[in-house]
């Protein structure tokens, strides 16, 4: 029976004999942990970071656009043409069955002034219906309700950007700000919500009833006219469901022919969220695997030290052979030297990834995730890696002929 206590002081009295080069050895190791914890935490985060972003837009979000115009043969593209009108939000909300809601969104951006204060934001004209469709909810104050809507009431909501840039750390509620020189009472504040997706701060805006921006703000070419509409579906599953029954109840609602184009366009905005939250986690694997190949450096590296051992170690194999060792107890001497040196380069391979992740997010800025899994997964590989490149020296090892190798100089 193979005794390990003894074979296990055998192996650290191996190494110890020649410190600077066991040290080199576990080197490999060392950077190849390290480097894959490192990459698999800059990848994780950027995989949360658009998770978060994509949340903080809300959840089965459906965009439609208007139609484009054309000038000179040129196609100006969706959006440059007026084709929707909150009535048609209204009826997606009323008639479509796998919508849960619909806000018509008339946007612009303006000089917003508080005493002898202003700054410039966007003003989104809207419906209540807003806050419910991107899950936004108010911090303080109240939302404007569909009466203020109908009697397009001069009142708002503020973003937290424009809180901090107007009002600093006093209570807005209450308060009147001139938008384009009218004045609007402010009811309500919205929750952070931070950067969208694209880079751009989703709280510096102001949301004011739709009628109130239509009239008073920004004018419209028809009665109704937005150049938006925002629609949540029931669920992730009638997301199609959804863009299909809106593309039909537009073309009745527009009078569009059957060989005719739509004067609008419906975008599936979680399915492009989604497809960018794949592509980073996609990107951690890759960086993942590519740190990986240092790990297998790492490995050739304790086997060609190996192979040099068992060459040095010759006449003590023929020794212990002599004595009674059997094959598998010289096999596992080695592979047991090997392990300790991959394990050992592991553990402290795990602290320099872990070091480095935060060098990394402090210099950089990068959000960076340190996930439990990817250091088990980086100490475990390089313990697989240690048994798999210890092997071939160990049964080479175990081959040798004990008489050869007592003789051997």
């Amino acid at each position: 029976m193979v005794n390990i206590s003894s074979t296990l002081k055998i192996a650290f009295r191996a190494l110890k004999v020649n410190k600077m080069r066991s040290a080199l050895t576990m080197l490999g190791i060392i950077i190849g942990v390290g480097a894959v914890i490192a990459m698999l935490a800059v990848g994780t985060g950027a995989s949360k970071k658009i998770a978060d972003q994509i949340s903080s837009i809300g959840s089965n979000l459906i965009m439609i656009l208007p139609g484009s115009t054309t000038a000179g043969g040129v196609r100006m593209g969706a959006g440059t043409q007026p084709t929707l009108t909150t009535f048609d939000a209204e009826a997606i909300q009323r008639e479509c069955s796998a919508v849960l809601e619909a806000a018509p969104v008339l946007n612009g951006v303006a000089q917003v002034v508080y005493g002898n204060l202003n700054w410039s934001t966007g003003i989104i004209g809207t419906t209540p219906n807003m806050l419910d469709v991107r899950d936004w909810p108010i911090s303080s104050g109240r939302p404007f309700t569909q009466q203020d809507v109908k009697s397009s009431t001069k009142v708002c909501l503020l973003g937290q950007t424009v809180v901090d840039n107007l009002f600093g750390d006093n209570n807005p509620i209450g308060h009147v700000v001139r938008i384009k020189k009218v004045p609007f009472t402010v009811i309500g504040v919205l929750s952070p919500k931070g950067q969208s997706p694209n880079g751009q701060d989703q709280d510096d805006t102001i949301y004011v009833p739709v009628t109130t921006a239509q009239k008073k703000l920004f004018g419209t070419s028809f009665p109704g006219m937005v150049r938006i509409i925002m629609v949540k579906a029931k669920s992730t599953q009638e997301l199609s469901l959804a863009e299909k029954q809106i593309t039909e109840l537009l073309r009745q609602r527009h009078r569009i022919g059957p060989k005719q184009d739509n004067d609008f366009t419906v975008r599936n905005l979680t399915q492009i969220m989604q497809t960018q939250e794949q592509s980073a986690k996609i990107m951690s694997i890759l960086l993942g695997a590519i740190a990986s190949i240092s790990l297998i450096v790492g490995g050739i590296g304790i086997m060609n030290i190996m192979l040099v051992s068992v060459t040095e170690r010759t006449r003590e194999i023929g020794i212990r052979m002599a004595i009674g060792a059997k094959t598998w107890d010289i096999r596992l001497q080695f592979i047991i030297e090997a392990m300790i040196l991959s394990l050992v380069g592991g553990a402290v391979g795990t602290i320099t990834g872990l070091i480095s992740s935060e060098i990394l997010a402090k210099a950089t800025g990068w959000s960076v995730v340190i996930s439990p899994i990817s250091i088990l997964v980086a100490f475990g590989f390089s313990g697989i890696v240690g048994i798999f490149f210890g092997f071939y020296p160990a049964y080479k090892a175990s081959l040798l002929d004990p008489i050869e190798a007592l003789r051997y100089e």
